[in-house]
């Protein structure tokens, strides 16, 4: 996980089981692989082919705390290994792998 300053294990769980939550109450079967965005104090969510996407989405919205990050259908973001890229210092978010 990726800390961000003020990021709890509580934070972790609430946004585990607000997707839990979501997922009983929505099909997205169809969203395999895409990300989704999940912030802990509302437990509202957003997707995005990518966490970039998501988070955009979020912000769009106007979410500025950071969000659970995982892939529909997996139990994670990314796999640690190989480097895809920056999501850069504007970014708050936490990854969960």
């Amino acid at each position: 996980m990726i800390a961000t300053s003020n990021w709890t294990d509580e934070d972790t769980q609430k946004a585990k089981a607000a997707w839990a939550d979501y997922q009983r109450k929505h099909d997205v079967s169809a969203l395999h692989g895409h990300a989704v965005g999940i912030d802990p104090q509302s437990g509202r969510v957003w997707f995005g082919t990518d966490g970039l996407e998501a988070i955009d989405a979020a912000r769009a919205d106007g979410i500025e705390s950071p969000l659970f990050l995982i892939r529909v259908g997996y139990s994670y973001y990314q796999r640690k290994g190989g480097r895809r890229g920056s999501l850069g210092p504007s970014r708050r978010l936490a990854f969960h792998w």
